[in-house]
């Protein structure tokens, strides 16, 4: 080896070194990542090191280490006010009904002047409550033999079914919010002793969806009928009966309108531009997205300009924090300001118009003071091409001009954290049930993911709506069907629950 070494000359020598130095500092950068995932911390929260407010922290410090301060006692007589009544545990809500247990002393009180009370509270639970409905419709014969009269059986979700729309709904919103697989519901109900089998819940699932499916479609069409929507993906597993042993990786697509809050979910058996593709090929407008290679190649054919996340970009710059902390702490803190910008328009609940006017007079200026830091970068003496921090600069500016898009209307987001809030409950599903039994499974649980994002973002109970629209759904009117959406659905006068979460 050190003959090897020999007959190279001193520039080759200095190539290699520097070669091996950039493996090195790679591999360096790849350790810290992989430690990081393991052992590190996953929030992205930051505090920058000339935080003022660590100062004032340090002064804190500062006088509780100084002598002790003399003091003498003063003595006064003060107005005594009402008693308040303690405010409790915040899990004593107003609406639950309450059960009053008057406990007696053992002695005798008769004659005795009762001078107060003591109360303690506890919260207690009791199973849910099963029972069956029975339509018992009496038949009439009509004179001279001319045939039989009956009562008319009310519509039902499914025809002929065993459920009602409470149970069916039940059964829905435990799988697809509380992340409770049907196999486990069934062991719930074995301990009330009914006993279904995880088939036939199955079945109530699916003919419960075959009956939303009209409301789900015209859901489909409104939410994707305005001019600015976001859009995230997320993977989920699918069984596929040609594949034996292993799962078939869906995706299920978010679309989210922020400003009449609305979500829907698209399961795709792939991750191209197919799926997307199609849904958006009438879409014209603003397109929020990451920085997913699909959303510029659909921006090439369609009528849409992309507007890219700035969190995303921060994101580059907070995995830099370890191997090039000064200029990511900069980046980030610039990012920092931007988004207090935004705080401030939210808390002062301006209109579009005047969101979009405290971007232009106080964001722009950052932005573009940040545009030729990152610049200049790229050109300082010193600076890694393959390092973190060229990374993160690298994505920003590819994707500058679609970030800047944020500052030309007050109703965009300066980033993508609604949808991907929005598809949360997805990863937690997963979580639990795994996968999704097929491929009509995947595209039956974006439905009820669907309407179950727009019942949250529009404060709207889910069971409540679930099990009204189930009753009405059959014989409501087609021309009135959009009342039965969750952002537009009022409770009627014998909906039992309309508390909302």
């Amino acid at each position: 080896m050190k003959a090897a070494y020999e007959n190279l000359s001193k520039f080759a020598l200095l190539t290699l070194a520097k070669e091996q130095s950039f493996i090195i500092a790679k591999l360096e950068i790849e350790l810290a990542e992989i430690k990081r995932l393991v052992f590190g911390v996953k929030s992205e929260r930051f505090v920058p090191d000339n935080n003022p407010m660590q100062s004032e922290l340090d002064f804190g410090l500062e006088l509780l280490k100084q002598p002790e301060i003399r003091t003498e006692q003063i003595s006064y007589d003060r107005r005594v006010g009402k008693k308040q009544t303690p405010h409790g545990r915040g899990f004593f809500p107003e609406h639950l009904p309450r059960k009053d247990h008057i406990i007696e002393p053992d002695e005798d009180v008769t004659g005795l002047k009762k001078i107060g009370e003591e109360i303690t509270r506890e919260l207690e639970y009791k199973p849910p409550t099963f029972y069956v409905n029975r339509y018992i419709r009496p038949k009439y014969a009509r004179p001279n033999d001319e045939g039989v009269i009956i009562g008319i059986l009310p519509s039902r979700p499914i025809e002929k079914g065993a459920f009602g729309p409470g149970f069916l709904s039940h059964i829905i919103l435990s799988k697809c919010i509380d992340h409770l697989p049907l196999y486990r519901q069934c062991q719930q109900y074995l301990r009330h002793d009914i006993k279904i089998p995880a088939s036939t819940l199955c079945d109530a699932f699916s003919g419960s969806c075959r009956a939303l499916e009209p409301l789900f479609k015209l859901h489909k069409e409104l939410t994707l009928n305005v001019n600015y929507l976001q859009v995230d993906e997320t993977p989920m597993k699918v069984l596929d009966r040609n594949l034996k042993g292993k799962t078939h990786l869906g995706q299920m697509w978010a679309y989210y309108d922020p400003v009449n809050k609305q979500a829907f979910f698209d399961y795709q058996e792939g991750r191209s531009q197919h799926g997307p593709g199609k849904l958006l090929q009438y879409f014209q407008g603003m397109l929020q997205v990451d920085g997913y290679g699909v959303y510029p190649a659909l921006a090439k054919r369609l009528p849409i300009t992309l507007l890219c996340c700035m969190a995303h970009a921060r994101r580059y710059f907070e995995k830099a924090l370890n191997t090039d902390r000064e200029q990511a702490q900069y980046a980030m803190t610039e990012i920092q300001k931007l988004y207090a910008i935004e705080r401030e328009a939210r808390e002062e609940k301006l209109t579009p118009e005047a969101r979009r006017e405290l971007r232009i007079q106080r964001a722009k200026p950052i932005l573009d003071a940040f545009e030729k830091w990152m610049k200049t970068q790229l050109t300082a003496p010193g600076f890694r091409p393959k390092s973190k921090i060229s990374a993160a600069i690298g994505y920003t500016l590819n994707h500058w001009p679609a970030l800047l898009n944020y500052l030309e209307d007050g109703r965009y987001e300066i980033d993508n954290n609604l949808v991907e809030n929005s598809i949360r409950p997805i990863a937690l599903g997963r979580k639990n049930y795994l996968f999704a039994g097929s491929h009509d499974g995947a595209r039956r649980l974006a439905m009820i993911y669907s309407f179950a994002a727009t019942a949250k973002l529009n404060g709207v109970e889910p069971f409540a709506w679930m099990k009204d629209t189930l009753t009405r759904i059959s014989d409501h009117p087609y021309k009135n069907l959009a009342d039965l959406l969750p952002q537009n659905w009022r409770p009627g006068s014998d909906t039992e629950l309309t508390v909302k979460v």
